[in-house]
């Protein structure tokens, strides 16, 4: 145990009052053990370093821990003799691999400097995700800065899935992340319980890392399948971004224990709304139900009412349930699938908001005036009782006129849906005044056959409805945000920054090849977009121009500090309406109930490394869905192969242009040696390529007609080639 009153030495940790909220007996911060380090301008031992931070003998087996830390991570270096030295002493570069299927690489250094090429004998030394301290040794051949690995911190892959190679008696594991290039041995085993069979999905268990000498040597320890079993695509993508599927015995004991439905203790302190007619409209597929609503005439303004499940009534700091959903960030819709943040028995039963039955809601009680401001508002618990669930086609049917109600409930509910899509006018029209930014993107859906494969993929439209449901969740998302912000209280904001300085430029630049001019200066608004986007919508151009501009922008991102949300032309916005399937509006929850006491919530970790691992997580979930439907559309496809398809150009890079096809949705590559006998010319600004002799151009948003030349499940990739009478574009020629 440390000594109770910590001496001059430790107190001048610049950061001592940081670690002592953090540990009842803190060590040196990191910073300031890196300080010492640097103030001592020499490798300094451990027996040095101990006594230079007056550590006492019961704390020396920790402090070895945090130092051991700082050394998987690069911020420390032991030199030949174990003496520990900065690494930026000894010009090394700590940083994460980033690894590239053609098996070259780079390190992204931790100091966001410029990234490090890496060549394929230096990546034979490690695997994509690990940590490594590099050298700097020059710059390649395009200019970028050149190092050698000096020494791997830190092992990222422990367990791989991949396919079985079979080659000459030999066993490999090809790796289905791409970015990992080696394929992994596996030496056999006189009494090997898998006895595995070429072209099979295994799990592979790294049992010796790879080194300047050596393959990475593996254990093959689970069999998944064979390639073409139903589902196996969503197994794959499972474990390949590492994403959490299986609930702990601990987490799934405390779900158990979880009552199915309410009780009398619960209803203490909530607000009783079973006399509200609050119902759920959710697509026709959703069995989590997050929000009820209810809307209702105030004279000339509205009283709106959203009602979100009270997960945190359920999962509580502290508890299994909760590390795991922080763990998965979110739920994960794969098609057919779902991979939820919390167990069934949550978030299809007790949190779910499903008709007729009794259900815990925390509330925002909202009066909205005539011209779609939201005036005063309140946060309370309460009681409730979901009078139907509805369908976003079967509102819009009543709404619209289409269809009449069947049911007697169902004709009662007409008055409040009618308010409701009065409300959303003026809320839309609100929205307009603001100049948030409305991109019209189109959205799919893959309709499977009975061996879980894909009949048809068709355009999922949305109606008003939609609309409706969405700007009641704006609404209850802002006034989260106000709220916390008006009681100090920190919360992780969605937070969606402007363009940077770059792609401004980049945009404008491109902007004005059509003569056209985005306004703001160098300080645009979401206003700016949105007029513009106005300017060009019967443009027969419209798609690209749009395409563009949203490339612009950043990604959203959850966050501690409020920057505002640019698109939405919102000063702060927070995510409060979806706590069963997004760990940030669980936290909003908390955060809520904690001022409503009086109090503060603090979670337990840093509020920073949270918002950064749920964005990490949602970024996760997207690729694995992505990498999902891909093997999907790629098996889908291989039984068209020669087929001819119009399509558009959705993309262009330096290899190739993407085709989106028109009546499959379906998106593929015309390599850049296809398009014809030309040196062509990528330009990211323009999002063109330029043939050098012929001055034939192929531009983003251009008709082209391909056909299909190749589907490959292997690496997920579909192959186009021109068809002859396809004519791109063609320029001026280029002067000689």
């Amino acid at each position: 145990m440390s000594r109770k009153k910590p001496s001059a030495i430790r107190r001048a940790d610049p950061f001592y009052e940081r670690e002592a909220a953090r540990y009842d007996h803190p060590l040196p911060s990191r910073e300031y053990i890196a300080q010492v380090l640097a103030d001592e301008g020499r490798p300094v031992t451990f027996g040095e370093l101990t006594g230079v931070l007056d550590i006492a003998a019961t704390e020396q087996e920790m402090f070895q821990r945090r130092l051991g830390a700082m050394e998987r991570e690069g911020q420390l270096l032991r030199n030949r003799k174990g003496a520990y030295i900065l690494p930026e002493r000894a010009s090394l570069t700590p940083g994460k691999v980033q690894g590239h299927p053609d098996g070259y690489g780079f390190l992204i250094p931790d100091d966001g400097s410029a990234d490090i090429f890496l060549d394929q004998h230096q990546m034979a030394k490690v695997l994509h995700g690990d940590r490594a301290l590099v050298r700097l040794t020059g710059v390649d051949r395009k200019g970028r800065p050149e190092g050698g690995i000096v020494e791997v911190t830190e092992r990222a892959n422990t367990r791989v899935v991949g396919r079985v190679l079979v080659e000459h008696g030999l066993v490999f594991v090809v790796p289905e992340n791409k970015r990992i290039a080696q394929d992994i041995l596996v030496p056999p085993e006189k009494r090997a319980r898998i006895r595995p069979q070429s072209g099979q999905v295994v799990m592979v268990d790294i049992i010796e890392q790879p080194s300047k000498f050596s393959k990475p040597i593996g254990r093959i320890s689970e069999v998944l399948g064979n390639y073409a079993d139903p589902g196996m695509e969503i197994e794959i993508a499972l474990r390949k971004h590492d994403l959490p599927f299986e609930f702990s015995k601990a987490a799934l004991d405390e779900n158990r224990a979880l009552p199915d439905r309410i009780r009398k203790a619960d209803l203490a302190g909530r607000e009783d709304l079973r006399g509200l007619p609050l119902v759920t409209i959710d697509g026709e597929t959703a069995r989590d139900f997050d929000d009820a609503v209810y809307c209702e005439r105030k004279g000339r303004a509205w009283r709106l009412v959203v009602a979100i499940a009270d997960v945190s009534h359920y999962v509580r700091p502290g508890m299994t349930l909760d590390a795991e959903a922080m763990e998965r960030g979110n739920s994960i819709y794969f098609p057919r699938r779902v991979i939820p943040m919390l167990p069934e028995k949550l978030s299809n039963g007790i949190c779910s908001l499903n008709p007729d039955v009794d259900r815990l809601a925390m509330v925002c009680d909202m009066q909205i005036g005539a011209g779609g401001v939201i005036g005063k508002y309140r946060f309370y618990p309460a009681v409730f009782r979901s009078q139907a669930r509805l369908t976003y086609n079967q509102v819009w049917s009543w709404l619209s006129g289409e269809a009449q109600p069947e049911t007697e409930v169902h004709a009662g509910l007409q008055p409040q849906l009618l308010n409701l899509y009065k409300l959303f006018k003026t809320l839309h029209g609100a929205r307009g005044e603001r100049g948030a930014i409305d991109f019209e993107t189109s959205e799919t859906r893959m309709v499977f056959n009975e061996q879980g494969k894909i009949e048809s993929i068709v355009p999922v439209v949305r109606n008003d409805a939609h609309r409706i449901i969405e700007e009641c969740m704006l609404a209850a998302n802002v006034c989260a945000s106000d709220f916390l912000a008006g009681h100090k209280q920190t919360c992780l904001y969605r937070i969606h920054e402007g363009p940077s300085a770059e792609k401004l430029k980049n945009l404008r630049t491109f902007l004005g090849e059509f003569g056209l001019a985005l306004g703001g200066g160098d300080d645009p608004r979401a206003k700016d977009y949105a007029v513009l986007l106005e300017q060009v919508k019967k443009r027969p151009d419209f798609q690209l121009l749009q395409t563009v501009m949203l490339r612009s922008l950043k990604q959203a991102l959850y966050s501690p500090d409020n920057v505002g949300h640019f698109g939405l032309a919102y000063e702060h916005y927070t995510h409060f309406t979806s706590p069963i399937r997004r760990y940030p509006d669980l936290l909003v929850h908390r955060a809520i109930k904690a001022v409503l006491a009086g109090g503060k919530y603090a979670p337990a970790g840093n509020w920073d490394d949270i918002g950064l691992h749920c964005s990490a997580t949602e970024r996760r979930a997207d690729e694995a869905t992505r990498d999902v439907e891909n093997w999907l559309k790629c098996f889908f496809m291989r039984e068209r192969i020669g087929e001819e398809f119009d399509g558009t150009i959705s993309a262009v890079t330096a290899f190739g242009i993407f085709v989106a096809l028109d009546t499959i949705y379906i998106e593929g590559l015309v390599h850049v040696s296809e398009l014809g006998a030309d040196y062509f010319q990528f330009d990211n600004i323009k999002h063109q390529m330029l043939g050098e002799r012929t001055g034939q151009r192929f531009r983003l948003g251009d008709r082209v007609r391909v056909r299909l030349v190749r589907a490959d499940l292997e690496s997920n990739k579909i192959d186009f080639v021109l068809v002859a009478a396809s004519q791109p574009r063609k320029t001026a020629r280029a002067r000689r």
